[in-house]
């Protein structure tokens, strides 16, 4: 595999999907990117913010943007895990129990306020964003690849809401936000939607198999020996930082590492350098860290920002 600076060659042009989502979604570039990345980089997408800011207009502009299978899961209080999952039914007919897949059984899943259901229906999603399987009744399921779940839920303090296990957040690669858009992007967006839905015109620019291509290449990308050191002294410092109670895990190192080389590969290279781990920290690492019952996400990213201004890039 080359090491050179040629750029990174893909079945299909990741930028396509990134002018795709950016047709519906004004003054969210970065957001948009971050969104491919996670695509690029066979990681799940954790969408925070309040109501009416786009978050699942970006997660169906992604999805449709992708010629893939696609299901919207609308987590309530009362959603059950085998309405995720799946159940078996018996059939008198054959005189067996016969599997009805769940929503899950799709290449992208938007788990749509995903925090509005109980924990234990949260957790019907960790085998399959870990694995991309289901287990059930003692057989176990592969899902269609590419599989991701791209999810939205709303702040903590709204009503109705439960907070995300640390189990399940650590299974999201990204978790962003979205924010107000600018003032002539909110007003492209009144003109944009006044009469029809942006999201009626979006049509397919990759297919499941390109992507699949694209995640293989990405996988491949070089990542020098330094940068791997870099980020595992990034780790270390999460662990030892003062006022933190849980610094990031080892996978936590790993998702950095594949979210970087889906920076890089956006990016038009072959290979990781270190502004692309950068970059990607705060994403990556934000939602993995905890500084105590009282910690605010401002405390987490002025955490991580001390991190990355100390530790040196070897």
């Amino acid at each position: 595999m080359s090491r050179t600076g040629d750029p990174v060659s893909l079945s299909a042009n990741p930028h396509r999907i990134v002018q795709a989502v950016s047709t519906v979604l004004k003054g969210h570039a970065e957001a948009i990117e971050l969104a491919v990345i996670a695509l690029l980089a066979e990681g799940h997408l954790l969408i925070e913010d309040i109501p009416g800011v786009g978050k699942t207009t970006l997660a169906r502009a992604l999805a449709q943007a992708v010629d893939a299978s696609v299901s919207r899961i609308q987590f309530t209080p009362d959603l059950l895990p085998s309405d995720i999952v799946g159940v078996s039914v018996f059939r008198p007919q054959t005189g067996a129990f016969e599997f009805n897949p769940g929503p899950v059984f799709a290449s992208v899943v938007i788990a749509d306020e995903i925090n509005r259901a109980s924990p234990k229906t949260q957790s019907a999603l960790l085998e399959s964003m870990q694995e991309a399987q289901v287990s059930v009744d003692g057989v176990t399921y592969r899902l269609p690849s590419p599989f991701m779940v791209i999810a939205t839920q709303n702040p903590h303090e709204m009503e109705g809401t439960y907070p995300l296990p640390e189990a399940q957040r650590d299974r999201f690669m990204i978790r962003m936000s979205l924010g107000y858009p600018g003032y002539a992007d909110e007003v492209t967006m009144l003109d944009s939607q006044e009469l029809s839905d942006p999201l009626d015109t979006i049509t397919p620019v990759a297919s499941a198999d390109q992507v699949v291509q694209m995640i293989g290449v990405v996988r491949s990308l070089y990542a020098a020996e330094e940068v791997k050191r870099y980020i595992v002294d990034l780790a270390r410092a999460t662990r030892e930082a003062t006022g933190v109670r849980l610094g990031v895990s080892p996978r936590a190192g790993i998702q950095l590492l594949r979210a970087a080389k889906g920076a890089a590969a956006l990016a038009g290279r072959r290979f990781v350098i270190p502004d692309d781990v950068q970059r990607m920290v705060p994403h990556v690492w934000g939602h993995r860290m905890s500084l105590g019952r009282a910690m605010s996400e401002e405390a987490v990213q002025a955490v991580l920002t001390q991190i990355l201004q100390r530790v040196a890039v070897r």
